[in-house]
């Protein structure tokens, strides 16, 4: 569970818990099942990355929405896009082991995270990745419901694959980009699982 989740979610389940005492049974239990949901929407499962040192893990939980040839600082390379409902687990993972080399913010746009502008437009948070056989860059992108980007990383710091670097709140999206040396093992419609599902491997 993530910290901030009981504090979201103590203020909901109190009033609740006052209103039932008063017999407002409507809603005390409008206000509960509000603050167990904060608590289910900010959980933190344990994941295990696949031992193959090859692979690429998915940096967020959810379902893939596109597999696209896209370059990337004159660089070809590959794109994956994943959905992240407000029913996924939001903590976002790191989906190789190296360093972080850069992490860009940039504020925009809160279109609907389904939409392929998305990527493009709205707020989202990039993080450039160096391993050992290349650099990966996956974003944070928040959606229409999440407005807020978590980060916990720096530049400079060295991640495992499968490591917590941060969260986005409620609805949102993940994009990985991938230089063309890599095969990828996903198709769109497929869920997959941050830190343990394989994207892509290394050729």
């Amino acid at each position: 569970m993530i910290k901030d989740g009981y504090k979201f979610a103590a203020a909901p389940i109190l009033l609740g818990v006052i209103a039932l005492g008063f017999h407002w049974v409507w809603a005390g239990g409008v206000l509960v099942f509000l603050g167990v949901f904060v608590l289910f929407f900010f959980r933190d499962p344990e994941r295990t990355p696949p031992s193959d040192p090859q692979s690429i893990v998915s940096p967020g939980d959810g379902r893939v929405m596109e597999v696209v040839e896209e370059a990337l600082g004159g660089n070809a390379g590959r794109r994956i896009s994943i959905f992240l409902s407000i029913f996924d687990v939001h903590v976002n993972r790191s989906p190789v082991a190296g360093r972080i080399t850069a992490i860009e913010y940039r504020s925009g746009k809160f279109y609907a995270a389904m939409r392929g502008r998305a990527s493009a437009e709205n707020e989202q948070n990039a993080f450039h990745v160096s391993s050992e056989r290349g650099e990966v860059v996956f974003k944070q992108i928040a959606g229409w419901v999440a407005r807020r980007i978590v980060c916990w990383k720096s530049v400079g710091d060295s991640v495992t694959r499968g490591e917590r670097v941060g969260m986005i709140r409620f609805g949102s999206r993940v994009d990985i980009w991938m230089p063309d040396r890599v095969e990828i093992l996903v198709r769109p419609g497929q869920h997959v699982a941050g830190g343990s599902s394989v994207l892509a491997r290394w050729r």
